[in-house]
């Protein structure tokens, strides 16, 4: 499946195929872009596919050094990125020249980012290897450093020239990992496509069993509705904060629980089911609504009830999020499946009141 990013002059294509690592030498040399290359991976992933890409490159005549950064949100600090500029230079990499991420969501940003900063700009892919990374963080452009009181801090928009996810990556994964991918597959279904949902509650089983053809579908699928957003808004200025849903909270309870606890789609997860709460607490959404989504949820194995949080950890957080406005954090809510809506004023009661339906009584 080839899903097209439209976007004038800044437009891509994402590939979803099993084995789609081993073209990215032909399909970045169709581009027409410089000679030279960085690949940007962790280790382990290198140790994994770091060989079929090199090689790929090597063969359609690519002159490519590798960086190795560590594993994880480590990966996305200043000192990481000062370091992959030097090995930029250190590899002679020009304006013409690609960089290339070789991994999940944290080397993604981190390539990406030093990709967009170095000489202000250079050609970049992105390789994804996790299911998080292939359905949500690859496209879309969004690149980014952490900061110590909150994550994605410091970024900037730089689209890539072309995304290759190669969905047997997914046999590799840790259960727990794999797992946490599904949470924003099912982030896709409930904010803006209700039969895209309907398939991913049917093939649950088989999604959770990493049967080939269901992953490669549900994955293509979730990458087509990222890309219809996208394509609508490009800098995340309005539609675009669909993408968050589950995040506004998720992103503050990772933070409260000090990015240990949980994983990114674990959060993301107990997110959703928080903003579900608190929709039908609002009255935006029927109680049906919000039980649909955390049966989905707890099928795929991710939480819906979480240990003891902070409440006012979790404000707090939510404070430092990048889509606050004077003090105010919007938050998206499912009024249905399939469709979201925007509450531009919610308040602290109404958010502990929330957090309190998902902590173990």
């Amino acid at each position: 499946m080839i899903v097209s990013v439209q976007l004038g002059p800044r437009s891509y294509d994402i590939v979803v195929e099993r084995g789609a690592l081993g073209s990215v030498g032909a399909r970045l040399h169709a581009l027409r872009v410089g000679g030279r290359a960085l690949l940007v991976t962790d280790p382990g992933i290198g140790r994994l596919y770091g060989k079929t890409v090199l090689e790929s490159l090597a063969a359609a005549g690519f002159t490519t050094s590798v960086f190795e950064v560590p594993e994880g949100e480590a990966a996305k600090t200043p000192a990481v990125a000062a370091r992959g500029w030097d090995a930029c230079v250190e590899a002679g990499l020009d304006r013409s020249s690609t960089v290339l991420a070789l991994g999940g969501g944290a080397v993604g940003d981190l390539a990406g980012f030093v990709s967009a900063t170095y000489m202000r700009g250079t050609n970049f892919v992105q390789l994804p290897t996790t299911v998080l990374a292939q359905v949500d963080a690859s496209s879309g452009g969004k690149t980014a450093l952490d900061h110590p009181k909150g994550k994605n801090m410091i970024g900037a928009f730089h689209q890539p020239r072309l995304v290759l996810v190669d969905t047997a990556t997914a046999e590799t994964l840790p259960p727990r990992e794999y797992r946490s991918g599904l949470a924003e597959v099912v982030k896709h279904g409930i904010v803006l496509d209700a039969a895209y949902f309907d398939d991913v509650e049917a093939s649950a089983e088989a999604l959770l069993a990493r049967d080939p053809s269901t992953v490669e579908r549900v994955v293509g699928g979730s990458c087509r509705l990222k890309a219809s957003v996208v394509e609508r808004d490009e800098l995340e200025s309005a539609l675009r904060m669909v993408l968050n849903y589950g995040h506004t909270i998720g992103h503050a309870i990772e933070a409260a629980t000090g990015y240990a606890a949980l994983t990114h789609g674990e959060a993301v997860s107990l997110g959703m089911v928080a903003e579900a709460a608190l929709a039908v607490r609002l009255g935006i959404a029927s109680a049906q609504t919000r039980e649909r989504q955390e049966r989905l949820l707890a099928r795929l194995g991710l939480p819906i009830r979480m240990a003891a949080v902070d409440p006012a950890r979790v404000l707090e957080a939510m404070t430092r999020d990048k889509k606050a406005r004077n003090g105010q954090v919007p938050i998206v809510l499912a009024p249905e499946i399939g469709r979201f809506t925007i509450a531009e004023r919610v308040s602290p009661d109404d958010v502990r009141a929330a957090l309190a339906e998902i902590v173990d009584q």
